[in-house]
């Protein structure tokens, strides 16, 4: 086909641009040049076959087959005129909310610590000047003075909301503060006793106080950090309220958008870009256009020849190729390039070399400039010789360092410091002591199978990667069922709610997407929607964590669930490594197993059938003929992408439902591209036009139609389209109401019938239809195919015309590569690292 790639992937360290913009799985459509891919295919001829599964076709050689409340402050709703910010004994029944200050007539002005039980109840002692609100009624007896030391006790019922504003009633509340400390102060000239009816902690508290005023020494014990409590076993993880969220900006200002609309106009560039360009450069950014037109590269979708033109309009004669702003901002715009295709940085000969080519006359000279204005990091990592081990650091010198030779990389910042926070996770979890006793011993105990290996590695050590295809995702889910049933917290994320609905049917458990269920996704979890909440500490509330789809993870989601995990927890790792890798930045999974820092158990549990025998020799790079007795596997031989595109139709709408019982809607088409004549843009046209015709209505959808919504880059989730009114077009993915609004349905939302291999990993559907026309050649590699075919549950169906690319692909394409630091962070910081 000709290839709008899925992603830039194919993009190798040194050429991070490719002829054509980016066409990632998240779905953006950016205004740039027409697209070159869009163009009709050359048709390629090929063997006749079968077109649809009643042929009986089976794959040969050459073809393709197919809660608690913690201790401390409590929140709620305080109703309360009777409670202080001092030191005293406080009682309250109401709830409580945030962190503030409660005032209590006659309890004395001070600066209290206790702690809670949930009920709002509290005992302390201290001195200090009591500021604090609240509403409602109470009473309190004591005694108190200006500034000294205060005791007193006050009891108050919360009465809720009065119907006030919080700013209102704080406002009030300290005011009325305000007052009674003057008229306290006023009628309150000696010193008062206190401490006489106290006890405990309490009297020992205020015995310091005193010691400390009159120079004595307190005593030793009072000061000391109260013994942990023993661990509880929570027979389920509890949900932790979260905060309401907070409503983002609406977007830059309307003079800003202004401002750079009208710069926009006169440097000829469309005006539509405006709001992007202002939400990228600031306030100030139709002045910062002006400046450096250059700047527009920041945008997504603007080549570099569009920003030299835009330039030249704007500056005439001042706009040069060996201008240093266009040097800055080319140098930033291929560190971007590389990222899409999933490079964490640069080698510094690689971006001077693509410098070169974009007509920078001095590269050097424009990475140093961009280094110095901070836009981007450089890097020195030593390179270890193959086969030799790394010295260790006491018995390397310094002639031995100056020897060691090295590799200068340039990155931009935020995968640099991603990369460099998730390698000292990683490596604070396998340095963390392995402690095996009990309930880790239950947990081991109490798992059968080839899980057990899983979780005796689990029971020792902190960090432990799992590999295996789609029927080792049963061990996971023993060692989740088990952990649990040993009142450990455990909780398991995927990559997709597919993901998740099939981890939740291997552990037998009840609805899955429930808030109390112990699966979920990472992006729920990081969003605070699902899991089981944080600590006080901001640390996920679990003993064990594990990732599913783990070769999906890429640098700053690892780092961010990594760094949400406290000191003693576990973390397990769990993919197949053969499948595509994330679409983001990093190969984290990938780097992990080549580094070797910790336990690895593969799994010894195939996956069945001809599909599962097809797919397994496909991972070790053979292309073997399967026996398909039940047509598990159809090849469907075409001749051009024109006749690929009737007969996939052909096999989703009629073919497929006939032979499998399996209803369109279950089935999955898979192309490598969005571009072509047989990209995800024209299947999904033919598509729809025979499932589900409309005028396209809501901006190009109809009610009915399948959707592939992405709710950011990388992420894609199949849905399926409910509404649209003045709020936005109105969703159903994953059994949840999505609203994605007008102005971005756009970017957002594609339709779904048929996907790319990228968008579909790590989903499964029962019937899976996968589109090779002749000019995809160039775009298979084995973990394509490996991913695309993996996508079938029960059937599937090849739409072969690339004839003996597919099977060379398969033996000879491995993934490209990517540059990363991430293995050799880790070999600085695990001694066990290689």
């Amino acid at each position: 086909m000709s290839t709008e790639p899925e992603t830039t992937e194919d993009t190798g360290p040194g050429t991070p641009d490719t002829p054509e913009g980016p066409d990632t799985s998240e779905a953006r459509d950016t205004p740039g040049p027409p697209d070159a891919s869009d163009a009709p295919s050359t048709p390629e001829p090929d063997a006749a076959g079968d077109e649809s599964p009643e042929g009986g076709a089976t794959p040969a050689e050459g073809e393709s087959r197919a809660g608690d409340a913690e201790p401390g402050k409590g929140d709620g709703t305080a109703g309360s005129t009777g409670t202080a910010e001092g030191e005293g004994t406080d009682t309250d029944t109401g709830t409580r909310s945030g962190e503030g200050t409660d005032t209590a007539d006659g309890s004395g002005e001070g600066t209290g610590k206790g702690l809670s039980d949930g009920t709002g109840t509290a005992e302390g002692k201290g001195s200090g000047e009591g500021k604090g609100s609240g509403e409602g009624t109470g009473s309190a007896e004591g005694t108190d003075t200006g500034k000294g030391s205060g005791e007193g006790t006050g009891s108050a019922e919360g009465e809720g909301s009065d119907g006030r504003s919080e700013a209102e009633a704080e406002l009030a509340a300290q005011q009325i503060e305000r007052e009674r400390i003057e008229r306290r102060k006023a009628e309150k000239k000696g010193p008062i006793e206190s401490g006489t009816k106290l006890s405990g902690s309490a009297a020992d508290l205020l015995a310091a106080v005193r010691a400390v005023e009159s120079g004595a020494k307190p005593l030793a014990t009072v000061f000391a950090e109260p013994s942990p409590a023993p661990r509880r076993q929570a027979p389920e993880p509890v949900r932790r309220p979260q905060p309401a969220p907070v409503a983002a900006p609406s977007g830059p200002a309307p003079e800003t958008v202004e401002s750079v609309r009208r710069v926009l106009a006169r440097g000829g560039a469309p005006e539509a870009l405006a709001p992007q360009v202002a939400a990228a450069l600031g306030e100030a950014a139709g002045d910062a256009l002006q400046e450096d037109p250059w700047q527009l590269l920041r945008i997504g979708g603007v080549r570099p020849e569009q920003a030299d033109g835009f330039a030249r309009a704007l500056l005439g004669a001042d706009a040069g190729p060996d201008d240093e702003r266009r040097g800055r901002a080319l140098t930033v715009w291929l560190l971007e390039q590389a990222a899409l295709a999933g490079h964490t940085a640069l080698e510094l000969p690689a971006l001077t070399a693509a410098l070169a080519q974009r007509a920078v006359q001095d590269p050097d000279t424009a990475v140093q400039s961009t280094l110095a204005e901070g836009e981007a990091l450089a890097f020195q990592d030593a390179l270890e010789e193959p086969g030799a081990p790394a010295p260790r650091q006491e018995e390397a010198g310094e002639d031995d360092e100056e020897e060691r030779p090295v590799r200068v990389l340039v990155g931009l910042e935020r995968y640099a410091l991603a990369e460099e926070s998730l390698a000292d996770g990683l490596a604070r979890l396998v340095n963390s002591p392995g402690d095996a006793a009990n309930p880790w011993e239950a947990v081991a105990a109490g798992v059968p199978g080839g899980a057990a290996e899983l979780a005796r590695a689990v029971a020792g050590h902190g960090l432990v990667l799992h590999t295996g295809g789609e029927a080792a995702r049963a061990e996971p889910a023993a060692l989740l069922g088990a952990a649990r049933a040993a009142g450990l917290r455990a909780f398991a994320v995927c990559h997709t709610p597919d993901g998740r609905r099939h981890l939740g049917a291997l552990s037998g458990g009840a609805d899955d997407a429930s808030p109390a269920s112990p699966i979920g996704t990472v992006a729920g979890v990081l969003a605070g929607a699902e899991g089981p909440g944080r600590d006080a500490d901001g640390a996920l509330d679990l003993d064990l964590l594990i990732v599913l789809d783990a070769p999906q993870l890429d640098v700053e989601n690892a780092a961010m669930l990594v760094e949400s995990l406290r000191d003693g927890a576990r973390l397990v790792l769990s993919g197949d490594p053969a499948v595509l890798w994330s679409a983001g930045a990093g190969r984290v999974f990938a780097d992990l197993l080549a580094a070797r820092a910790c336990p690895q158990i593969a799994s010894r549990t195939p996956d069945p059938g001809p599909l599962g025998e097809l797919v397994s020799g496909i991972g070790v790079g053979e292309l073997n003929q399967v026996e398909a007795p039940g047509k598990e596997v159809v090849i469907v031989p075409v001749r051009d992408a024109g006749e690929a595109v009737h007969r996939t139709v052909q096999l989703v709408a009629d073919s497929v439902p006939r032979a499998f019982g399996v209803a369109p809607e279950q089935t999955v088409v898979i192309t490598p591209g969005h571009g072509g004549a047989a990209g995800t843009r024209a299947l999904n046209s033919a598509l729809k036009e025979r499932l589900n015709p409309g005028p396209g209505r809501f901006g190009g959808f109809d009610p009915g139609d399948r959707v592939a919504y992405s709710p950011a880059p990388g992420r894609t989730v199949p849905g399926r389209v409910v509404t649209a009114d003045a709020d936005g077009l109105h969703l159903e993915c994953a059994g949840a109401p999505v609203v994605v609004p007008r102005e971005r349905v756009e970017q957002r939302v594609r339709h779904g019938w048929a996907l790319t291999a990228h968008q579909a990993v790590g989903g499964r559907w029962p019937a899976a239809v996968v589109v090779l026309p002749g000019d995809a050649a160039q775009a298979l590699s084995r973990p394509w195919v490996y991913t695309a075919f993996g996508r079938a549950e029960r059937h599937l169906s090849v739409v072969h015309g690339v004839d003996q690319a597919l099977p060379k692909a398969v033996a000879e394409t491995a993934a490209k590569p990517r540059t990363t630091r991430l293995g050799t962070l880790l070999r600085a910081q695990v001694p066990s690292a290689g």
